[in-house]
């Protein structure tokens, strides 16, 4: 999944000049860097993020327990490393722990070429395995083909991620209505707004935030066994099947009945969170990401959360992951890191910043709408609800699955026609693998 970042850092000529610092290149022993005394570390949070704060509490505290180790930090940008992960770490200079994107065409992808190490014995030796559900697990292993879900653990998740319904209470309460719990209840709220000339849904076309909508649809008529053949190539995957077809067919219905406007095949993440903020819509469907900004930023109306009605399984996984390159000269240090992330005191601190937290105690949340955040997610990740995002299974899908409901939207596709498109590179992509 991608999402727009705030301070990002400019670009692949910055970076590559960033490169010729000094060097941290190392060895492949799992153990070496215990007397290393510099841990040079790379994230791209925001400063006021709630990982941009746990994080930065996390190098204060990592300090203060190695007097003598220089923590080298510096703040990248998402599209820095995504673009140009492979060119960092195989170079010289490659940092000894950073901040990466999860799923087959990003983690993965490093870990089949070598360029990640395998902390396995580290997850199992300082209890990471047991802090982290199954389906939270899965972000973090990787086998031969690069592919999620099973084989070496190459990174770990701290924080969770999942789609939701945001809905504008007041908006609601204008037309009497109550929070749907199944999705016939859904629509018919829907409706409610569309028979008072108000479109139900603001949403991003033109980025993540459609194919999340699809997905959900999709989601209502499958199970695990169809979300694990598609996401991690369990089975081959017919993409007429009955759960596919609904998802398609169903976002086609909502576009022509008004709740989703054809105009929003050209609308972005960020100008579809600001339309809900400004009252303009009445839900928003999106990822958990955007609940600490509306708690800071929606003044003039109470707001709310509701997961999709009548869905047992949900977008959404573990946040990214802290990988520790294989040419990293401080291992020892990174684990000793990734482990202060993982502490009662850091997963405390970022569900009180607004995120979501993989390993927290809810009591400790004291926010109650972040605490309501929290128990969610943890209902989700406990229950095995984590259906990941429609994006991840192949390199480059994210451009596919934005075309195809940016077709669905403006009427350029038809459902069967959408549902074509995207299988051609899914299985292009099994066929490479040999699958």
């Amino acid at each position: 999944m991608f999402r727009s970042r705030s301070g990002l850092a400019a670009g692949a000529l910055l970076l590559a000049a960033s490169l010729g610092l000094a060097a941290c290149g190392g060895g492949d022993s799992a153990d070496e860097g215990a007397d290393a005394k510099v841990l040079t570390l790379w994230h791209y949070e925001a400063p006021n993020s709630a990982m941009g704060i746990a994080w930065a509490k996390s190098i204060e505290l990592f300090k203060a327990s190695h007097p003598g180790v220089e923590v080298k930090f510096e703040e990248k940008g998402f599209e820095q490393i995504q673009q140009n992960a492979q060119m960092i770490l195989n170079s010289d200079s490659t940092p000894d722990i950073l901040e990466y994107n999860k799923g087959n065409a990003t983690a993965g992808l490093l870990s089949k070429q070598g360029l990640l190490t395998d902390i396995s014995d580290e997850f199992t030796k300082r209890g990471w395995d047991k802090k982290l559900s199954p389906s939270l697990q899965t972000t973090a292993k990787y086998d031969e083909d690069g592919i999620m879900g099973s084989g070496k653990v190459f990174g770990v998740p701290n924080y969770g991620e999942f789609v939701t319904v945001y809905y504008n209470k007041k908006m609601f309460d204008q037309y009497k209505l109550a929070v749907p719990t199944t999705l016939d209840e859904f629509t018919k709220v829907m409706d409610t707004f569309v028979q008072n000339k108000v479109t139900p849904l603001s949403v991003g076309g033109s980025e993540y935030p459609a194919q999340q909508i699809f997905y959900e649809l999709a989601l209502s008529k499958a199970n695990r066994a169809l979300v694990d053949d598609y996401q991690l190539y369990k089975n081959k995957v017919d993409f007429k099947n009955p759960a596919f077809r609904y998802g398609a067919q169903t976002f086609a219905d909502w576009v022509s009945k008004g709740y989703i406007g054809k105009d929003s095949a050209g609308i972005g993440a960020e100008d579809m969170a600001v339309a809900f903020t400004q009252g303009k819509f009445p839900i928003m469907i999106s990822g958990s990401w955007f609940y600490g900004r509306f708690a800071d930023e929606v003044k003039d109306f109470e707001w709310g959360t509701f997961l999709f009605p009548g869905n047992t399984l949900h977008p959404g996984s573990s946040g990214n992951l802290w990988v520790v390159p294989e040419k990293s000269k401080a291992k020892a240090l990174a684990y000793d890191f990734i482990d202060i992330t993982m502490s009662p005191e850091i997963q405390a601190l970022l569900g009180n910043s607004g995120g979501v937290p993989v390993a927290a105690d809810p009591a400790a949340i004291t926010d109650p709408k972040n605490r309501e955040l929290v128990e969610t997610f943890n209902k989700i990740s406990t229950s095995d609800g984590l259906a990941f995002y429609p994006d991840w299974p192949a390199p480059g899908y994210y451009d596919v699955m934005v075309a195809g409901t940016q077709g669905l939207i403006n009427g350029s596709k038809t459902p069967d026609a959408m549902l074509d498109e995207i299988a051609k590179p899914y299985n292009e992509n099994l066929a490479d693998l040999g699958k």
